[in-house]
Order: structure tokens, then C-alpha cells, then sequence
């Protein structure tokens, strides 16, 4: 029994809802989504609610459920408020400069790291270590914001690297000296 998928999903004024048999697209001021539904699922929308119906005797039938509800809940939340990452540059002398769709990064290495931004993946550097993604998408925005990471994930002994904003790094204690 899927409890996620038997909550209806509000939908706020400002939102546009265009359901099909198969596919719902959402619109609003932030931007569009869409997703097309498994075999299993369908959804309902009437009165500014969605609702999400499946076949409760199918266990991939009911987890499928409370997936669809869960991205359909996103796209909604997307499109109305948009989702919001901020990644932390922390080593000497690692930087982040943005310019339209496209990051450099100096992280250290023997030259700069270019990064391409998807279309629905906005960028600000609000100061030189602090990188803040905006989307409406939040598989989009979690997907650039770890291959950013990638280039230099935090090492544990002293922290360095590109770090999310609520991270926490577990540190290690550095090997001690035999005999002193």
C-alpha cells in the first residue's frame, strides 16, 4: 500500500494542467514540465487536485504510484516557486566566475574547468567561492549540481573542494609520527 501516492496533489492558481491518458504537462511562471506516465498509473485532475490511481493488487504498480506523485508534486512546486541549489568553493585560491549558460571554475588544477549549462539551468555567483543553480527541474538542478561537485569533491582532511551549502564533511585526524 503506497501511502506518498494516495495524497492528492494541490494545485495553486497560476498553474496550467494539460492531462492526457498517458502524459501531464505542467506550466506556470517559472517555466514547463513534462512526464509521461508508466503503464501501471493514471491520474486524475478536477477541482485544482490531482489525483493519482493505480492498481493496489501490483507491487511495482504501487511503488510506481508514489514516484509519479512525487515528480508530479515537483513539476507543480517547479514551475510555481523553482528549486534552488548552492555549492561552496572551499580551498585557496578556488574560484567561480558565471557568464550566461556557462561556469568557469579554477579548482586547482593546471587550468580552468568549463562547464556548460543545460537550458533550464540558471547561474549566479554571488561572491567568487559560492555558486547558487536555480531551475524549475529539480532532476535537472541535482544532476549539474553533482557533476559540478564532481570536479573536485571535498577531501576529508582538510575540507578542500566544492562542497553543497548543507554538507557536512566528516574530517579525519592526520596520521600521527611513530615514536614522538
Amino acid at each position: 500500500m503506497s501511502r506518498v501516492a494516495k495524497n492528492p496533489v494541490s494545485v495553486p492558481s497560476g498553474v496550467d494542467i494539460k492531462l492526457d491518458a498517458k502524459t501531464i504537462s505542467v506550466s506556470g511562471s517559472k517555466g514547463k514540465s513534462d512526464f509521461a506516465f508508466p503503464d501501471s498509473v493514471s491520474a486524475k485532475y478536477e477541482n485544482d487536485v490531482i489525483t493519482v490511481s493505480y492498481d493496489e493488487s501490483s507491487s511495482e504498480s504501487t511503488a510506481l504510484a508514489g514516484t509519479t506523485r512525487s515528480l508530479i508534486n515537483n513539476m507543480v512546486i517547479g514551475v510555481t516557486e523553482g528549486f534552488q541549489k548552492t555549492l561552496i568553493l572551499v580551498g585557496v585560491g578556488y574560484r567561480a566566475k558565471a557568464s550566461g549558460k556557462k561556469l568557469e571554475l579554477t579548482l586547482g588544477f593546471s587550468h580552468p574547468v568549463h562547464y556548460e549549462l543545460p537550458e533550464q539551468v540558471e547561474v549566479e555567483t554571488p561572491s567568487q567561492t559560492e555558486v547558487v543553480l536555480k531551475s524549475h527541474d529539480k532532476q535537472v538542478l541535482g544532476q549539474v549540481a553533482s557533476e559540478i561537485r564532481a570536479f573536485r569533491p571535498p577531501e576529508p582532511y582538510k575540507g578542500k573542494g566544492v562542497k553543497y551549502s548543507d554538507e557536512n564533511i566528516r574530517r579525519k585526524e592526520a596520521k600521527k609520527a611513530a615514536g614522538a
